[in-house]
């Protein structure tokens, strides 16, 4: 049985490698109330201001031990990770990487005041190591502050924060050693882009805020170099705040929709939240909004980013109405935005609860099992669905449903729409999850999966 999966069985499959350590973990610097005005240096004063909204993550996942020359894993192990996250949402959304979370089902959040709540993974991104996580609590949450990495200088001062090896809110102070680094981590993960540090990253600050002597995030914490000493890198914030503002933006198009498409941000200039496009006949259009118009403010709150945007729509509902302020060639403008259904929900999210994307080819052959041709990326799933009681999680892929492949999506509205689809419910699936295959059954109708 697969540890904390028990609907799910497990096929032996690969382990990747690389020449990179992932980092996975933090620990924290506290100040007493009555220190002098001289110990409150400027670094304690960005760690104070960041700290609230710093959180450690832990959880348990099932890993291969090894691979032999036939692509064959043995039997896998229990291990236990650490990672850091940032609070981007009061609401509890929690930006960290995708490999922190990556196959732990109980993921274990812990906030500063030492609270622990257990988090969801709501999206996520493998090909920047990048996801979202929400946790529930009864009041908001503070926000980690935002920075930007457009103006970043070679020899400036950054703190990293992080759960170092378990210590949880470490703080460690460096330089920026670096910019514009590409890393390989593996086989399957490659970074670009990456700032390099000199500040202490160990395994457990992935996932953490890499700040500025503002105390503002400037990067996220993700890889330190195997074998070697005092060499970090972290993802810029503002490539890591586009991720983020695409899996919130993932979020709200699986529950409502508006029709708006927003044009890519450019923090070095005037940050203004402009319109790109208008689907034709959509709530957006039939508002009055065109192309071109600046969103200045959903409702009450201001906006200048994607991502203020879609949390400013986080958590509304078709038929609720959002007021938009704009900017349209020097007036101030007001449209009244009617959120609606989501047209043409798939068979896959109606039938089995699953938001389901297609992989392209080489994407696939570089990050997956060669026994497999092709799958599809397990985007979401719906609560209480079929795919939710089988504990199938963002981020696996749907490999083979009964005897056929799921390369597209195609693929699996041919066997949805089978006349003799009942005669093999429930329908054995097939995903992947960090290099096993994994196998369960999911009722079509209202019998109750079993595990075989």
């Amino acid at each position: 049985m697969l540890a904390g999966y028990p609907h799910l069985g497990r096929l032996r499959g690969p382990m990747l490698a690389g020449g990179l350590a992932l980092t996975v973990a933090t620990g924290w610097l506290l100040v007493a109330a009555g220190a002098s005005e001289l110990r409150k240096t400027p670094i304690v004063r960005a760690v104070e201001r960041a700290r609230p909204s710093v959180v450690n993550i832990k959880g348990e996942k099932t890993v291969v031990e090894a691979v032999d020359g036939a692509g064959q894993g043995t039997a896998g192990r229990r291990v236990n990770g650490m990672g850091t996250g940032v609070v981007v949402d009061p609401r509890g959304y929690v930006l960290t990487n995708y490999h922190v979370v990556a196959g732990v089902r109980k993921i274990q959040v812990t906030l500063a005041d030492r609270r622990r709540h257990i988090a969801r993974l709501i999206d996520r991104d493998p090909d920047t190591d990048l996801a979202v996580i929400k946790i529930d609590t009864p009041e908001p949450l503070p926000t980690i502050a935002m920075g930007t990495s457009s103006d970043l200088m070679p020899g400036e001062t950054v703190v990293a924060v992080g759960n170092a090896y378990g210590y949880e809110h470490t703080v460690t102070r460096g330089i920026v050693s670096a910019l514009h680094r590409a890393v390989q981590v593996s086989d399957a993960q490659y970074y670009e882009d990456l700032i390099q540090t000199d500040a202490s990253i160990n395994p457990g600050n992935s996932g953490g805020p890499l700040l500025n002597i503002d105390g503002e995030m400037i990067g996220l914490n993700v890889a330190v170099r195997a074998g070697a000493q005092g060499i970090g890198f972290a993802i810029p914030v503002d490539k890591a705040m586009t991720v983020a503002a695409e899996l919130l933006g993932a979020e709200n198009a699986r529950s409502v929709w508006h029709g708006l498409a927003l044009e890519p941000e450019n923090p070095a200039s005037d940050r203004a939240l402009r319109v790109a496009a208008v689907e034709p006949n959509s709530p957006a259009d039939e508002a009055g909004v065109r192309p071109g118009d600046v969103i200045t403010a959903v409702g009450d709150a201001p906006v200048a980013s994607r991502l203020e945007f879609e949390r400013a729509v986080l958590g509304h509902n078709p038929g609720e109405k959002l007021h938009l302020a704009l900017h349209r060639q020097g007036e101030t403008l007001e449209a009244p935005l009617s959120l609606a259904h989501v047209p043409d929900m798939h068979e896959a999210w109606s039938v089995l609860g699953l938001d389901l994307e297609a992989i392209p080819n080489e994407t696939f052959k570089r990050s997956h099992h060669a026994r497999y041709r092709g799958g599809l990326a397990v985007r979401a799933v719906r609560p209480n669905s079929p795919a939710a009681s089988q504990g199938i999680l963002p981020g696996d892929v749907l490999v083979g449903m009964h005897v056929w492949e799921t390369i597209s999506l195609n693929n699996v509205s041919y066997v949805l729409k089978r006349a003799d689809v009942e005669k093999f419910s429930p329908v054995k699936f097939f995903i992947l999850r960090d290099g096993e295959t994994l196998y369960g059954y999911l009722p079509l109708g209202s019998r109750t999966a079993r595990r075989p």
